[in-house]
């Protein structure tokens, strides 16, 4: 009579390894999931404080230091208007930060494709000259360019001081460098064996920068575009010193020699936020695609 030898089996460990790294992989996203939103937190409190605070009267806002206010008023958005003539500075900003953004975006297109595609004597030094221009602090330029317009108002009569014209020379000089060089990266990024094949077709090089490499770059382009206006839409100190009346300027009159009128203050903030959030959530997808482009190499 055989007998056949039995197997011992051990008890398997494997099961609480996996069930342990299991448990540490789900507290260490737990974690980060509380990270993110202390974070997210953080960053939007200041948003709600600034909506909250806006409907709050200005003694209860330097006196009290609950969050919520205890009535309501809606008044302060009708008060912005007629206190100071917030819609002059409104419309100011909506013409300067547009042909600002328009001209800067189109200038750097046609140069930032140049740069990327021809090779000319002196492209690489006027490359670096302009990402060399981001290196200076602007605000040396800030007396120069007082005078330089001082001059020009002199000499030719032009008006650069207190107007709008001032104001965008000043906003093209300052972001158009910085604009070439991101669409100069953009360009250079687009493979260029298709536009070879254009040319092969029949296409002159306008066609091929048309058709191939403009719809390419388009998010770059578009990220480009909010950088220029919401930079623009931004700036007080050069709007300040050449009486420019421009939002960040109007903003700043409701400070006073004696009275703060921070609810005032807090109301326009919120006005002059809304067209910031509306480009936001009508471009956001060609923006996320623009700062995201080249981050992955095929």
């Amino acid at each position: 009579m055989s007998t056949q030898p039995t197997l011992i089996t051990q008890p398997s460990r494997t099961r609480p390894r996996l069930s342990g790294h299991r448990t540490r992989r789900w507290v260490s996203r737990r974690l980060a999931d509380l990270l993110l939103i202390f974070l997210l937190a953080l960053i939007l409190f200041p948003i709600f404080w600034m909506v909250v605070t806006s409907f709050k009267t200005n003694e209860e806002i330097v006196s009290s230091v609950t969050i919520l206010p205890h009535t309501w008023r809606f008044q302060n958005y009708v008060d912005l208007w007629s206190q100071v003539n917030f819609g002059l500075y409104f419309r100011n900003s909506l013409i300067v930060c547009s042909v600002t953004t328009a001209v800067v975006t189109l200038f750097a297109t046609f140069a930032g494709y140049a740069l990327a595609r021809f090779r000319f004597p002196g492209a690489d030094t006027f490359g670096l000259a302009v990402l060399a221009t981001q290196l200076i602090p602007g605000i040396l330029f800030l007396l120069p360019l007082y005078q330089i317009f001082v001059q020009v108002k002199r000499h030719l009569g032009l008006p650069l001081i207190g107007s709008n014209l001032g104001a965008i020379l000043l906003y093209i000089g300052f972001y158009l460098p910085l604009s070439l060089w991101i669409l100069r990266g953009f360009f250079a990024n687009i493979p260029q064996d298709l536009e070879e094949a254009a040319l092969v077709d029949g296409c002159s090089q306008f066609c091929a920068f048309w058709r191939i490499a403009l719809p390419l770059a388009a998010p770059g382009i578009v990220a480009t575009a909010i950088y220029v206006f919401l930079t623009a839409w931004d700036e007080l100190l050069f709007a300040w010193v050449l009486n420019v009346k421009t939002i960040p300027v109007g903003i700043r009159l409701y400070v006073g020699q004696f009275v703060n009128r921070f609810d005032l203050m807090m109301a326009a903030s919120v006005v002059v936020t809304i067209p910031v959030l509306l480009m936001f959530f009508l471009m956001q997808k060609q923006m996320i695609s623009g700062l995201t482009a080249g981050a992955v190499k095929e």
